[in-house]
């Protein structure tokens, strides 16, 4: 076959790149009107966007363009020539003398410093009926955006990463298996490079024995080895940061949902206005009303090589960034607490169950509200179409009780009510004789862990959006967030039920979270409901958040069965104990305070009180019996406490004497302490509030702290 018949490798470069190329459709359509000089169309075409968005690509299928319409084409690349005028005139001199040619200038930020001559001097001079497309990661400087003189010349696009559609459609020209396009997908963003790399690899991996039977059947999960990494990095971020802090600005913004300069100061201190500035000027870096967030594939590709790189910088930066984001939502305003949701379960997104069933790209196409009066006959109209009239009779009463408990979701864009949801708190068992399922609730309750005293139970209610009924979609994932922020800010809250239509369809998900169904539905309107349920006083918020944290970091990514879920066998069951147990048992630690033995079988030891201060019973009532003598009278209670079960004292009389106390008078102070201390007590273990940190000495061991 002669060289004629086969082509020259550049027609066969040309050709791939034709087959393969995908999307970018209206930018195409803009350049096409600057070709045929239609009325309205600029001839001036300004691309930017970060590293492996597409530009080159896109500019060689503008040339292709060109070529057909019979256009002289001149191409600069800014990284081959010097960012002088001369050097720049000198590569484009031919389409400054020809009237129709095509000028596309590649790689602009490489001479970046030539803008202003560029507008000023050297397009002025192009001449009538030519094209002229610059390509670059830094946009336009606004003095030329906002000049009039260009406003009908100059056309300014931002190119973003491929949609869905088009992303997906890239993999299936690259023959890259149907199986794998969702992981591809999810780590890309739609990040053409990165697509392009992903691509690759995916189908060289692509198992021998997938390939000959069934190309659509089981394969191994895909994740980027550390050369596709490695070579993102340098692509897409180009130059590394100017400073170890800068690093680390970058590695937050990576982990968290949005980074705002406040969180910067909390993790990084007084350096946050310049690293949030700096990271604001980065092309691969978005703003929104909240903070900055870098694209999808940045992102993926940071977190992914500072978990290799650095497992336990990664774990302490997930750790610390935890605490922030916790410690914000426990003190978040109502109106902010659903955005601080989000951002606390988006560092528990690699867990396979939160990533499938929760959204946070599509959550601001609804946003939440309260139930205004006006809004209740649109709520009864939802729970009717979703769930039938006698449903609908169950949420009227509810609004008639508790109207504070009702959010609505709103269609960003319409404004209209497409969904809601209810958080009923519950103290009684008012409404049984109404609703089956909080009847059914307050009967599991009973059966199990009765409420104590000013605890109270909440049922998670109502969760409905007829298009989408109580599958994944925006409005289901507010409802999530608002029932998971009310848990996580709780105090006194025992018992939580999520009621779901019982079709199992949420099962394995709540369970994987630990909260599993409970054994009997409950019927409304010949329908079945399932309670999900989960008793926060037997396994607490921290400990709970602890688990999942422990899980993530060890490398869990994706769905596991919850009987394997090692989060679920980390945390512990704990002792829910009635205020009379639990005054006793305060009593009994007192005594053994020198003992060990008898704390470690004391049932205060799985408490909740004791789990979130640190699991140690003994520095947990040191810490307490520290505080009294901070209270009027209480130096006397903390002496007559101290020197009985602390100074090996051998008997209550000896104690009095050592005090130089009449035996009755000590009696008195000492049954004052111990009630005391088991009310101090008592109070943290219904809130969940932490106690106070340990004073500068330990009166159980005497030693500095």
């Amino acid at each position: 076959m002669s060289l004629e018949q086969q082509g020259s490798f550049a027609s066969r470069v040309t050709a791939a790149r034709e087959r393969l190329f995908v999307g970018r459709a209206v930018e195409q359509a803009l350049f096409r009107g600057a070709l045929d000089e239609r009325p309205g169309a600029a001839p001036v075409h300004y691309l930017h966007g970060p590293g492996g968005i597409g530009k080159s690509a896109l500019l060689r299928r503008f040339a292709q363009e060109a070529r057909r319409a019979g256009r002289l084409v001149v191409e600069v690349d800014g990284r081959t020539v010097p960012p002088t005028p001369e050097d720049f005139t000198a590569a484009a001199k031919d389409a400054v003398s020809e009237p129709e040619a095509v000028l596309l200038v590649d790689t602009f930020e490489h001479c970046q410093g030539l803008e202003g001559w560029l507008w000023e001097q050297f397009l002025p001079t192009m001449p009538a009926g030519a094209v002229v497309v610059v390509a670059g990661r830094v946009p336009p400087d606004a003095r030329w955006v906002s000049d009039p003189g260009w406003a009908d010349l100059l056309n300014v696009v931002a190119l973003r990463n491929l949609t869905p559609g088009d992303a997906l459609a890239f993999l299936t020209a690259r023959g890259v298996p149907a199986p794998r396009h969702e992981a591809l997908l999810r780590f890309t963003g739609g990040n053409p490079l990165a697509l392009a790399l992903a691509a690759s690899v995916a189908v060289d991996t692509e198992h021998p024995a997938a390939r000959a039977t069934d190309p659509n059947g089981p394969m191994p999960d895909w994740s980027p080895s550390q050369d596709v990494i490695a070579m993102l990095l340098s692509q897409l971020i180009g130059e590394p940061a100017p400073s170890d802090n800068h690093r680390k600005a970058l590695e937050i913004c990576a982990h968290a949902h949005v980074t705002s300069e406040s969180l910067l100061r909390a993790l990084l201190g007084e350096q946050a206005p310049e690293l949030f500035a700096w990271l604001r000027a980065q092309p691969y870096v978005e703003s929104t009303a909240l903070g900055l967030f870098p694209h999808d594939v940045v992102r993926e590709t940071l977190v992914a090589d500072l978990r290799w790189r650095d497992p336990e910088g990664f774990a302490a930066l997930h750790k610390k960034l935890h605490q922030h984001l916790f410690e914000q939502l426990r003190a978040a305003p109502s109106a902010h607490l659903l955005p601080a949701t989000g951002a606390l379960l988006y560092l528990y997104r690699t867990d396979g169950y939160m990533a499938e069933f929760h959204d946070w790209n599509q959550a601001g196409l609804v946003y939440d509200g309260p139930c205004l009066p006006s809004d209740e006959a649109r709520v009864v109209d939802l729970v009717a179409e979703a769930e039938g009239p006698e449903s609908a009779a169950v949420a009227r009463y509810w609004l008639d009780q508790q109207p504070e408990a009702f959010r609505v979701y709103r269609a960003t864009r319409t404004d209209e009510i497409i969904g809601c949801s209810a958080w009923l708190r519950l103290t009684d068992q008012r409404g049984c004789d109404v609703d089956p399922v909080v009847a059914a609730a307050w009967e599991h309750a009973r059966a199990h862990e009765p409420l104590r005293a000013n605890e109270f139970l909440a049922v998670a209610r109502f969760t409905v959006c007829p298009q989408t009924y109580q599958r994944p979609a925006p409005a289901t994932t507010l409802a999530q967030w608002r029932a998971m922020g009310e848990i996580f800010r709780a105090d006194r809250l025992a018992w939580h039920y999520i009621v779901m239509r019982d079709d199992g369809f949420w099962n394995k998900h709540l369970t994987h979270f630990d909260m599993p169904p409970t054994p009997t539905a409950a019927v409304v309107g010949g329908h079945p409901y399932r309670l999900f349920a989960h008793d926060w006083r037997a396994q607490p918020v921290i400990p709970w958040l602890a688990a999942r944290t422990d899980a993530i970091l060890a490398g869990a990514q994706g769905p596991v069965e919850a009987a394997g879920d090692p989060a679920a066998r980390q945390v512990p069951e704990l002792a829910v104990l009635s205020r009379p147990e639990f005054d006793t048992a305060v009593r009994d630690a007192l005594r053994a305070l020198r003992r060990p033995d008898a704390l470690a079988a004391n049932p205060l030891s799985r408490s909740r009180l004791v789990l979130q201060n640190g699991g140690d019973l003994g520095d947990v009532l040191s810490r307490v019996v520290q505080t009294l003598p901070r209270e009027r009278g209480g130096d006397k209670r903390y002496r007559a406490l101290v020197t009985t079960y602390l100074k090996g004292v051998p008997t209550q009389e000896a104690a009095a004497e050592r005090l130089d106390l009449p035996f009755s008078t000590y009696r008195r102070h000492l049954t004052s302490a111990v009630e005391r201390v088991a009310e101090l007590l008592w109070q943290h273990e219904l809130s969940g509030t932490p106690l106070p940190a340990p004073a500068t000495a330990d009166p159980v061991s005497g030693t500095r702290r």
